[in-house]
């Protein structure tokens, strides 16, 4: 018999809706689900525990929210009662770089797809042969209870459902993956949370890659798990997957799982380049404020000085002409002095009233900010031309690399 643990966050139709676990649709239109055993199914949330189950032994007090919530409502409320801050934090450095645009909710956490629940799919068996729904429960409880002990420091369950009224029992069960980030923000983010768990790479010795990240260990240590315990309640499970013949499908399901982990992986790759350029972004921001603030004062001060310098100094050329003129009494040199040293200071004055007018000009939010774009065009341009040049050398270094295995294989081929 055959345990499957399959992973994913989002379809064709987007992220994956929560509804259909806890059945809050009209399910009278949906052929493959049998109305009568849906009353079978078992529902947990992380908030009220058990809300239906076929004994009542099982059920749990309702906590704080209404009996009638669904899944969608109980994550919604997580992640307002714990997200809430980072949110908040994010927004106002949005506002801050002038980027409101930017700014999202909790609401939209949930349908992004690298911030959104991720959903697991259990079954044991197929149609025609699998466990008892009983057995499955039990199993997936005790499985979920390991898991959490492990893990629950950074991946937290938020709902499970055990289907019993399609053609093989099955459970969906929903978590999220969260750590702080550099400011102390608890925020939904898988490959960090396993870091912080201590998680190690496949390959400790190469660099993290789609080929080679986190995810990937902690999804063969659940598949582990699952196998334990699976066999601590004495079933046999065929741990590698069977290809050709009637083990088709099963097959079919392990290259349908292998390229949602390739997707996973990949729209991994895409969330980390996403906040590279963000982070980018914000520098680029901060950086050419600092810059053009700098530059005004800079740029201000050197005026004033150069114009006064000149102006002074065809003042004091002025005074010892007249000064030193032999034809002219001490009365008039001595008046010159004192008409060409109240000009002097002036002339300071008003390059000095000149330089504050100038500089309250500059700093003027309207010409501030156009200037400052500039600035951010600017250096925007020398960094897509620094990454331009890094692509043409790896592109040239690969070339060669090639050039080089060809040239291999022609003296093998001797």
């Amino acid at each position: 018999m055959r345990a499957t643990r399959h992973n994913g966050r989002s379809g064709k139709h987007g992220v994956y809706n929560p509804k259909h676990n806890d059945r809050k649709f009209d399910i009278a239109n949906s052929e493959h689900i049998d109305a009568e055993r849906e009353k079978q199914n078992i529902y947990w949330d992380c908030y009220r525990g058990y809300v239906q189950n076929p004994s009542d032994e099982t059920l749990r007090n309702w906590g704080p929210v209404e009996p009638e919530a669904s899944f969608h409502d109980i994550e919604k409320m997580y992640y307002e009662d714990h997200y809430s801050d980072f949110i908040k934090g994010q927004n106002a450095r949005n506002e801050k770089n002038r980027h409101p645009e930017r700014n999202r909710t909790t609401e939209d956490l949930l349908k992004n797809k690298m911030t959104c629940p991720e959903e697991t799919i259990f079954q044991i068996g197929k149609e025609g042969e699998h466990i008892s729904g009983e057995q499955l429960f039990h199993i997936a409880d005790f499985f979920m209870k390991r898991f959490e002990g492990m893990f629950g420091d950074h991946v937290h369950i938020l709902d499970f459902a055990l289907h019993m009224d399609e053609t093989t029992p099955h459970i969906h069960e929903r978590h999220v993956f969260d750590c702080e980030n550099k400011y102390g923000e608890l925020c939904p983010q898988q490959e960090k949370a396993l870091e912080a768990l201590g998680i190690p790479l496949p390959d400790p010795d190469k660099p993290r890659g789609r080929n080679n990240n986190r995810k990937m260990t902690f999804d063969l240590i659940c598949r582990n798990l699952l196998f334990d315990v699976c066999r601590q309640y004495g079933l046999e499970i065929e741990e590698a997957p069977e290809y050709g013949g009637k083990k088709y499908l099963e097959k079919q399901e392990f290259i349908i799982q292998a390229q949602k982990e390739k997707i996973a992986r990949q729209e991994q790759m895409i969330k980390e380049q996403e906040e590279k350029i963000m982070d980018n972004e914000t520098l680029i921001d901060e950086v050419s404020e600092i810059a053009y603030d700098k530059a005004v004062e800079v740029v201000t001060e050197k005026v004033r000085a150069q114009t006064q310098e000149e102006d002074i100094r065809l003042l004091d050329q002025l005074c010892n002409n007249i000064v030193q003129n032999p034809n002219n009494s001490d009365k008039e040199k001595t008046i010159t002095k004192n008409v060409i040293k109240l000009a002097k200071e002036k002339l300071r004055n008003a390059a000095n009233a000149v330089i504050e007018k100038v500089q309250k000009t500059l700093q003027e939010p309207e010409v501030s900010k156009a200037n400052t774009e500039q600035i951010k065009k600017k250096a925007r341009t020398s960094v897509l031309e620094k990454l331009a040049a890094n692509k043409k050398r790896v592109a040239e270094e690969n070339a060669a690399r090639r050039k080089t295995k060809t040239k291999y294989h022609d003296r093998d081929s001797l």
